[in-house]
């Protein structure tokens, strides 16, 4: 089961809230372990979703995911962001309505979030969570609480004070200074039913995301993965990574959670229709349950 429109948990609603999609970054200069040759065994079920072979480029999607539960409406991961200063010709000053209108499709306006999770502190997971406002960057959604963790807050502002970090200056730092940030635990419990999990490795404090109720649980990996591929091959890593080592065992960690839980896995890179399924063993690894 994979899917990208979205389910249910019960009374919990999720869905997509989309930026965009495309063939994005060198396959095998972000897995800087891939080969060729495996490459090409898995050629026949990455083509076309996941993987351009003209440009040789993973395909990757942008989205938030919005969790609706009773009684709050709570956005994780804020995607790349509209105006913002990015090294990337792909995202530098990007000007965009399609997150704003797929919001507004959802049937919700920026004042009705009430939370703001973020997995970490790129910059592809934190854009919208400012918007520039006479020169000045404010909050996108002004009654939500941002939820940081502490940890790795730390860390990038150090990092920040060394050398600025224009996602910290025009993404982070301007929610801090508006008091709508919480610091927290990387077990923090947001409400009832959401939780934050601790899944370093890719960032030194990143966090999944976990919903739960009687009628089911979803996971949210955050930047665990960026490719089905790393799901038939957990130990493949990625250029980014904070600590490589780390992040393969959490990654692995993570899938046979979600088979033990027989949870949801929802991805925030994966395109349509790979975003979002149940895990089933695929060898010594994974694949979504239809993917193969």
């Amino acid at each position: 089961m994979t899917g990208n429109k979205g389910f249910r948990l019960g009374d919990i609603s999720v869905e997509a809230i989309q930026e965009k999609a495309m063939p994005y970054l060198d396959t095998f200069k972000f897995f800087p372990t891939l080969t060729p040759e495996l490459m090409e065994q898995n050629h026949s079920w990455l083509v076309p979703h996941a993987y351009d072979p003209v440009s040789r480029r993973i395909v990757l999607s942008f989205h938030s995911w919005l969790v609706r539960t009773r009684h709050h409406n709570i956005l994780i991961d804020t995607c790349v962001g509209n105006h913002k200063e990015r090294s990337r010709p792909e995202d530098h000053m990007q000007a965009s309505d399609d997150y704003m209108r797929s919001l507004a499709a959802a049937g919700l306006s920026v004042h009705d979030i009430d939370f703001v999770l973020c997995s970490h502190l790129h910059y592809d997971h934190v854009g919208w969570n400012t918007r520039l406002d006479n020169g000045r960057w404010v909050p996108t959604f002004p009654k939500a609480r941002y939820i940081f963790s502490k940890r790795e807050y730390d860390y990038w502002t150090g990092a920040h004070a060394k050398r600025p970090i224009a996602s910290m200056s025009d993404s982070v730092l301007p929610v801090v200074e508006a008091g709508r940030a919480d610091l927290v635990t990387n077990e923090h419990t947001v409400c009832e039913c959401v939780q934050l999990r601790p899944t370093p490795g890719h960032t030194i404090d990143h966090c999944a995301v976990r919903v739960a109720n009687g009628a089911g649980i979803a996971l949210f990996t955050g930047d665990l993965c960026h490719s089905p591929l790393q799901l038939r091959y957990p130990e493949l890593h990625t250029r980014a990574d904070y600590d490589g080592a780390q992040g393969a065992r959490t990654r692995r960690e993570f899938f046979e959670r979600s088979l033990e839980e027989h949870a949801l896995v929802c991805t925030m890179h994966f395109p349509a229709p790979m975003t979002w399924g149940k895990l089933a063993r695929w060898g010594e690894g994974f694949r979504f349950n239809d993917a193969v």
